[in-house]
């Protein structure tokens, strides 16, 4: 993750890896990575994927000018594949939310409950949790704090119990909890 802040001497250990397909230690031991897939994540000409004003091939010319700015040739050349990620966009969101209320139905179902999110409470989530800059970590956080802690507070209140399907929905700004008949 953020190679870009790595260490030379993780730089010369990826060399190896990445040209000879294994790697040595000083004491002559061995490790294949022949069949390994190495990812890594850059940060480096993420500014200009952020900015509005150009579009995608600029964008990835630009990010490619302060990539090979950045990093040695002999480094750049050993890597296969360059991907560029693009900001997210408030779609992206909801289909995380998704993701994100399945995990939690999916523990609530240990408990012997189950809840739906209204398109509303959907799109109010998306929208608190939405930064094109930081991406999905503030979503993270307002799933917290808008759902899973006030319903963790509601459970142990005894407000639901065994059984019991939650909608989740919006009301006058905030989330609210009811139970589905």
């Amino acid at each position: 993750d953020e190679i870009e802040k790595a260490h030379p001497d993780v730089f010369n250990i990826l060399l190896q890896i990445l040209d000879d397909g294994r790697l040595t230690d000083g004491h002559g031991r061995t490790v294949d990575f022949k069949n390994t897939v190495v990812i890594m994540t850059s940060n480096v000409g993420s500014q200009w994927i952020q900015d509005p004003a150009l579009d995608d091939e600029e964008k990835q010319n630009r990010s490619m000018e302060v990539l090979r700015a950045t990093f040695k040739p002999e480094f750049l050349n050993r890597i296969d594949d360059i991907i560029m990620f693009h900001a997210l966009a408030l779609e992206d969101l909801y289909r995380i939310v998704d993701i994100q209320l399945g995990l939690i139905d999916k523990r609530l179902k240990e408990r012997k409950l189950s809840i739906e999110l209204t398109d509303t409470a959907k799109k109010y989530i998306a929208e608190q949790g939405y930064s094109p800059v930081y991406g999905a970590r503030p979503l993270k956080r307002s799933l917290q704090k808008l759902i899973l802690d006030p319903l963790a507070l509601d459970i142990l209140g005894g407000k639901f119990s065994e059984g019991d399907h939650i909608v989740i929905g919006v009301s006058k700004g905030a989330i609210t909890f009811s139970k589905k008949s």
